[in-house]
């Protein structure tokens, strides 16, 4: 059974699907992206493929990786339905390789000449089905190696061209973060840390707008790892908050935690001045008030 860790969320009305304030609509038509080079790893399948769809559709060019040629073209073909002018690089890349990453980054600013947005969307599950006394020590740091080390290589990579940009660097987070669940110290671990290191990316480089994005239960193929909970979000939701983060117009979430589910005209209109304040959506010990 999940243990939620007591407020740790913002009381806000849940969408689980596209609503009027992150509605991409005015992006497609107005083609608000063209000129923007975007970068998106993990983007074979799933929410990495949405994103990079919404922004085709938007008008940016965009960089596919995963570690599978053949499933990256079949993306590719099918942003070109919907956006045949689209400019689609593809590069097949294992994030925990740095030199792998180093080199599709290369490739994009070769080919495009600009790196406006990175979205590290790459990541790994397992069931939860064994505690730390049995669990197999590979099979664990893996996930570290995916979630976290693959960030930090994307980062580390992407952050010097998305300075001169003043860009925007998005990692995909998780709720889990902030739950306690048996069995599942890897995932939940690695997506906790992956916020304060975002908040680091933030710090260290403040040319660059950096989120960590809950984007969702959506039911894909990692999320069949652990059917036994709730996927009742689209990825079109996950698109589109992206799309709307990186818009300009939510700047002030740089360096927080981002949750998709969140209504996030809601948040701006009752929460934001109150979160920036407390410098709030952040991770903290919590102490005895």
């Amino acid at each position: 059974m999940a243990s939620k860790v007591p407020d740790q969320d913002l009381p806000v009305a849940v969408r689980h699907d596209v609503y009027p304030t992150i509605d991409p609509e005015p992006h497609f038509s107005g083609q608000t992206y063209k000129g923007k080079v975007v970068f998106v790893t993990g983007a074979s399948r799933g929410i990495g493929k949405e994103i990079a769809t919404f922004y085709a559709q938007a008008g940016a060019s965009v960089v596919l990786t995963a570690r599978n040629q053949a499933t990256l073209d079949d993306v590719r073909a099918s942003i070109l339905s919907l956006a045949p002018a689209a400019e689609v690089l593809t590069v097949p890349v294992d994030v925990t390789q740095p030199e792998q990453v180093q080199g599709a980054v290369k490739a994009a600013v070769d080919r495009f000449g600009r790196l406006d947005i990175c979205v590290s969307n790459a990541g790994l599950v397992y069931p939860a089905d064994r505690p730390i006394a049995k669990e197999d020590a590979d099979r664990w740091w893996k996930v570290m190696e995916v979630n976290l080390r693959g960030t930090f290589n994307t980062a580390q990579s992407a952050l010097p061209h998305l300075s001169e940009t003043k860009g925007y660097f998005i990692a995909i987070g998780s709720a889990a973060a902030q739950y306690l669940l048996p069995n599942g110290s890897a995932y939940i671990l690695s997506k906790h840390a992956l916020n304060r290191f975002v908040e680091f990316v933030a710090l260290e480089n403040p040319s660059v707008k950096a989120m960590s994005v809950h984007p969702g239960a959506v039911m894909t193929a990692l999320g069949m790892e652990n059917p036994q909970f709730s996927h009742e979000d689209t990825a079109q939701l996950s698109a589109a908050t992206v799309l709307y983060l990186t818009s300009g117009k939510a700047d002030w979430f740089s360096g927080r935690y981002v949750s998709a589910n969140w209504d996030l005209g809601e948040v701006e209109r009752d929460w934001k001045d109150k979160i920036i304040e407390s410098q709030a959506l952040v991770n903290r010990l919590a102490v005895p008030l």
